[in-house]
């Protein structure tokens, strides 16, 4: 029993009786993430906390938070969790959970734990686990045991009971597997970390359990006149007279690997023979599935060579539930042997995220450049290579407008600048050690006036670079084609000590004099740039309304109570998803509890609906469309058309220029007659200022051809414009001034334009740079979306940072009207380190930066009606639920607040 004294439960804070948290296989046991991972079975819950104020009759018992079910109509109805990747046949789990009631119950009820127990062509069965009496006003224990011979297709556990419509209370839920070591308890059931998924890893055995994909595997003890021996052990392996790059020495892992878990795979390999020096040799895994045959995972890959063993490392996991699987080395060109001496497949381990860094006097907005202003000169600089340098006058006095933006009322700049003369390399520029003056994980931001001089043939490249113990580090650049004073703007953060650091100037091509004037890199102050934005967003995202209420009671309404609770923004924030992501009940249940858009990320793609000539494939996209329509959640179509030439499939690549424009006429057709009215957008052609495939096969008028022709074909479909690095100041290639140049050029042509993307792949991201670029891609009228963002660092902490200076931008900027990001799940992201979940669901710190913002940007109100029957307050626009209590009963509503500068009056009848 758990009454209103101590309750021994061993999780509980201060009362840990016995086991370890990490024991627990439900996930966020204790609501600490509010209802994340749990589902209400056709009711609704919410969470109720320690300080909330509105407690159901009863304290939390854990100090924290407790879920509140309610609206529950059958006795069945309650909170329920998915355990199925949790469980281990065989092992026997005992089950705790502190519950309560409250609402219209006089006397006592029972609230029971259960299996609901799934497997596919057989329907439900359901497994009792224990049941307790409970009274309100107090906590109760719910307890047993169980265990399953065989795990179905999916377990999920629930608490249900109490007599319809009186709501159910959980406080916290434990799960734990009593005989698992404590030193290796893991979420699979009771199974430890580290357990070797590969039989034989090291050929202590021989070849016994591995074979050659296409190719011979033979053993060897030394090769080479005894110049290559085993790294470890006595033996290695080789997978010998390849034919192909896909040839390799292979291994069946069929039931030894669960679906939704995480491994790590490490492999100590090298290449031999064939002249080959060099090679990538790479880990895959290849599955079937009877419903959707083969699929190939990229695993990791290394660089190997003929000299030396090295370490192969990567990380996979299985959504779904493959009939077969085979992990296998690859890559050398044919001819070329693999030489393996261990192959190792583990549970991956649980790493502890990196804390947060303390960065001690920051100097917010000091510029760390010594004699910026030239006052001394050139004192301070140094040329790189063989180069002149000499101060002069007749510069600007104005700092750049992104260096303002940052740094507000600043002094004016001296108006002296750097010339250098006398180039021959286009690397060659002014420079300075900057070493001791950098502080880790601050964010820098660099601005500078640069200016070109005469004589060059051309557009000029003028870059800020840094040298970090050697490597290269894009600290910003500027295209210039004529005589005038031109601003860089751009960034950079350092996350490892350096040894050595050193920024210079460089770029124009050999021969040409350039000017460097009021160079600045200065850490920026985010959290002061995120108040300016809190006041920029209450202007653009946010409304007065003024709720006036009517009814049959309306002349005693003064004064009674009113909640007013935002229950979803509008404002469009979605995710990439993947075909094999929406196998993972885990990964569907964070998208479609946390975004309203999605995108695919390859499923769309003309490679992917036609890798081959006439072999079409569109099941992948159907599936996902109806996962997204299910759930009410508005899709992008990405893309038609990609402009750069190494996405091209290589059949269309071989096609003449009337088959081309062919294949092109019947990829549009086919696309957006299936999927007329279904999509919201589309990315026409993608990265139309990196790549020219298209354009140069076919001509200048193509592009506008692919607009014209999309629109007539589904006028509903918003047309976009997307590229990358438009933001960032890092690429001279897609700056906004050249992609506004493009767009209008489209335009002039009659392509119908609706929207610009920007992707958002970005580092270290400075608000009044992205802002600076969203300002002028504003004037052209169209909505802004960022497309694809992601955001990466090691540390999570910084991630987060980072992506909330990309959203908050996003948000607070009158024309954004949306944003995607690049996927959130790890093992499922383009980059490394940007995810917000990790592989086996639980959130990271950059994610619970992104779902604190999600929060924060939904508006709660509670006051009394005044004597004109009216609520006032401001919110965000979306959907809300007004409550009002009146002395005979409680009356909820909902409503909607749309976009508009006047106020909102929105009339309740009670």
């Amino acid at each position: 029993m758990c009454d209103s004294g101590t309750c021994n439960w061993w999780f509980l804070m201060g009362n840990c009786t016995s086991g370890n948290p990490t024991d627990n296989i439900i996930v966020n046991h204790d609501f600490y993430k509010g209802l994340y991972s749990w589902h209400p079975n056709c009711c609704n819950g919410f969470i109720v906390s320690a300080n909330s104020g509105n407690q159901v009759g009863l304290s939390p018992k854990s100090g924290g938070n407790y879920a509140v079910i309610k609206n529950r109509t059958e006795h069945w109805q309650g909170l329920e969790q998915d355990i199925t990747r949790k469980i281990s046949p065989g092992s026997t789990y005992s089950v705790s959970a502190c519950v309560g009631v409250s609402g219209p119950l006089s006397g006592s009820t029972d609230v029971m734990a259960t299996l609901k127990l799934l497997n596919h062509g057989s329907g439900a069965s359901y497994m009792f686990i224990g049941k307790t009496s409970v009274s309100k006003g107090k906590w109760e224990m719910v307890e047993g045991t169980f265990s399953l011979p065989t795990v179905p297709n999916q377990v999920i556990f629930y608490l249900e009971g109490p007599p319809p419509g009186v709501e159910l209370l959980i406080d916290s839920v434990v799960i734990r597997c009593p005989s698992s070591s404590k030193s290796e308890s893991t979420s699979i059931g009771c199974s430890a970390v580290g357990d070797e998924v590969i039989i034989n890893p090291q050929f202590e055995d021989g070849l016994s359990n591995w074979s050659g994909r296409g190719c011979q595997v033979v053993l060897h003890d030394s090769m080479a006149d005894g110049k290559i021996v085993p790294e470890t052990g006595k033996v290695f392996a080789s997978a010998s007279e390849r034919t192909q790059n896909w040839n390799g020495i292979q291994q069946e892992i069929t039931g030894r690997v669960q679906r939704k878990l995480a491994y790590n795979v490490t492999a100590v390999v090298r290449i031999f023979g064939n002249n080959v020096t060099t090679a990538t040799v790479q880990a895959t895994l290849w599955i079937h599935t009877p419903d959707r045959g083969e699929q190939y995972i990229g695993i990791g890959k290394v660089q190997a060579t003929d000299k030396d063993w090295v370490q192969l490392q990567g990380k996979f996991l299985l959504n779904g539930s493959p009939s077969r699987v085979i992990i296998y080395l690859e890559g050398p060109p044919p001819g070329t042997d693999i030489l393996v001496n261990a192959l190792s497949v583990k549970h991956a381990e649980k790493i502890p995220p990196l804390p947060p860094p303390i960065i001690e006097n920051p100097d917010y907005g000091v510029n760390i450049i010594t004699n910026s202003q030239l006052s001394d000169g050139t004192n301070g600089w140094f040329p790189l290579g063989n180069c002149n340098l000499n101060a002069a006058s007749g510069s600007p006095k104005i700092l750049p407008p992104m260096a303002r933006d940052s740094l507000g009322v600043h002094e004016p700049l001296s108006g002296r600048y750097i010339l250098v003369k006398n180039r021959t390399q286009t690397w060659m520029g002014p420079a300075q050690m900057i070493t001791d003056k950098l502080k880790l994980f601050l964010t820098y931001q660099v601005s500078a006036w640069v200016r070109i001089g005469s004589g060059a043939s051309g557009p000029q490249n003028v870059n800020v670079a840094l040298g970090v113990d050697n490597q290269w580090v894009n600290g910003g650049q500027a295209e210039i084609k004529d005589g005038r004073w031109h601003e860089i703007g751009g960034s950079f953060r350092i996350e490892k000590q350096p040894s050595k650091v050193m920024v210079y100037v460089q770029g124009p091509a050999a021969g040409v004099d350039f000017m460097v004037a009021g160079l600045q890199i200065f850490p920026v102050d985010r959290v002061a740039r995120f108040k300016h934005l809190a006041r920029q967003t209450d202007k653009t995202r946010k409304r007065d309304v003024i709720l006036q209420f009517s009814g049959s009671e309306s002349s005693s309404l003064f004064g009674t109570s009113v909640t007013v609770m935002q229950t979803q923004n509008s404002f469009p924030i979605g995710s990439c998803i993947n075909r094999t992501n929406i196998e993972n009940e885990d990964f569907v249940d964070f998208f479609v509890k946390n975004f309203n858009w999605a995108v695919f990320e390859n499923e769309l793609k003309w490679y992917w609906t036609e890798p081959q000539r006439g072999n079409f494939n569109y099941k992948d996209a159907d599936d996902m469309l109806a996962l997204c329509q299910n759930n009410k959640i508005e899709t992008r179509g990405h893309c038609i058309f990609w402009e750069v030439q190494s996405s091209v499939q290589q059949w269309i690549q071989a096609l003449n220029k009337i088959d081309l424009m062919k294949a092109v006429q019947n990829r549009l057709t086919g696309l957006l007659t299936r999927y007329k009215g279904k999509f919201r957008h589309y990315d026409v052609n993608n990265e139309m200022l990196h790549g020219s495939f298209y354009k140069d096969r076919l001509g200048k008028d193509i592009r506008t051809y692919m607009f014209k022709t999309a629109n007539q074909l589904d006028p509903s479909a918003t047309l976009f414009v997307n590229d990358y690095h438009v933001e960032d100041g890092r690429d001279t290639r897609s700056y906004p001034e050249k992609y506004i140049e493009q767009i209008i050029d489209l335009q002039l042509q009659g392509a119908p334009v609706g929207g610009i993307g920007i992707q958002g792949h970005i580092d270290n991201p400075v608000g009044p740079i992205v802002c600076s670029a969203l300002d002028k891609l504003g004037v052209l009228g169209l909505p802004i979306w960022f497309t694809e963002l992601d955001v990466s660092s090691l540390n999570e902490h910084i991630r987060g940072e980072d992506l909330e200076v990309m959203i908050r931008e996003a948000f607070a900027h009158p024309a954004v009207e949306g944003v995607m990001l690049w996927g959130f799940w790890e093992l499922f992201m383009s980059r490394d380190n940007a995810h917000l979940v990790d592989a086996e669901g639980e959130i990271n710190e950059a994610g619970k930066r992104f779902l604190a913002l999600k929060h924060e940007w939904l508006s709660h109100s509670h006051g009394r009606i005044d004597i004109q029957g009216q609520f006032e307050f401001r919110g965000f626009h979306g959907t809300y639920v007004v409550e009002v209590e009146t002395e005979l009963n409680k009356v909820s509503r909902t409503f909607v607040v749309d976009k508009g500068d006047s106020p909102l009056v929105v009339s309740i009848d009670l």
